[in-house]
């Protein structure tokens, strides 16, 4: 039997961890390069990034994001397939979301279905955009927060507002709240509903990250680690970096068999290479 070689995802940042939070959470261009380059060596293949600006704040900024995106081409080179975020965090509007991956046409963007599907987008302004992310081989990964997001992605796609193309799903457990722990078991509804070709992964919150990614992984499912969701190890120790986090999941993945996949893997499955 042959397994898909399984996509670990680094997400090192996130829109609101700062220095007081963790040591080793990257917030400048150089120190996300350093990082990517550590998880590289860890396992992960593709990276998940957010930009600040000046005063450390989250940032949607295309110039920033070029700046950000070249230091780290410098350390990884094409061994990583590098994902930008398109979140909103509560400071951008779905126009601006959509105008800065327009103006950037990164490699690989994640954007968060609820964030677009949005009275002022609508349907037509939705079919514009995933049109564009398609005909520009966009590596699109699509954020569902829960079953409702899910079938509402796949009722948009019912209608034909959203085309085919080799979509990637993140399916998130649990919620973005203080000393939000994710279970295996919010993977349960997703696995269920999902009834669509779309290739998936999962992140989750908390020291139990590693038993969800576990989890995915057994069910075939992809992953995504790191210091944007969770600060500790599976032994519920802090994490020393975001690294460790990696290392597990790669561990993980090696015990239920699953090989890794590396960045050349990556852009052949979503049709980028």
């Amino acid at each position: 039997m042959t397994f898909e070689p399984l996509i670990i995802t680094v997400a090192p940042n996130g829109a609101y961890k700062q220095a007081h939070d963790h040591a080793a959470v990257p917030l400048t261009a150089a120190s996300l390069a350093s990082t990517a380059k550590a998880c590289l060596d860890a396992g992960a293949a593709m990276l998940h990034l957010h930009i600040r600006d000046a005063q450390g704040r989250h940032s949607l900024d295309v110039q920033g994001y070029r700046d950000a995106l070249q230091a780290v081409k410098v350390a990884v080179g094409d061994a990583m397939v590098l994902q930008i975020t398109s979140e909103a965090a509560r400071v951008y509007q779905a126009p601006e979301q959509i105008a800065m991956v327009q103006a950037l046409h990164p490699e690989a963007v994640s954007v968060a279905l609820r964030e677009l599907d949005q009275p002022g987008i609508g349907e037509a302004g939705l079919a514009a955009f995933f049109g564009w992310l398609a005909r520009e081989r966009v590596m699109t990964q699509v954020i569902l927060y829960d079953v409702a997001d899910l079938q509402r992605w796949q009722a948009l796609q019912g209608r034909g507002v959203i085309p085919e193309a080799p979509w990637f799903l993140l399916f998130v457990l649990g919620r973005y709240t203080t000393g939000q722990t994710s279970s295996p078991r919010d993977l349960v509804p997703f696995v269920h509903a999902h009834t669509g070709p779309e290739p998936w992964a999962v992140c989750a919150f908390g020291a139990t990250e590693h038993a969800c990614v576990t989890a995915a992984a057994a069910l075939g499912g992809h992953v995504r680690v790191g210091f944007e969701n969770n600060l500790q190890l599976k032994d519920g120790q802090p994490a020393p970096d975001n690294a460790a986090l990696v290392r597990q999941a790669a561990e993980a993945a090696l015990s239920l068999g699953r090989p890794l996949a590396s960045a050349q893997d990556i852009r052949q499955r979503f049709g980028a290479a």
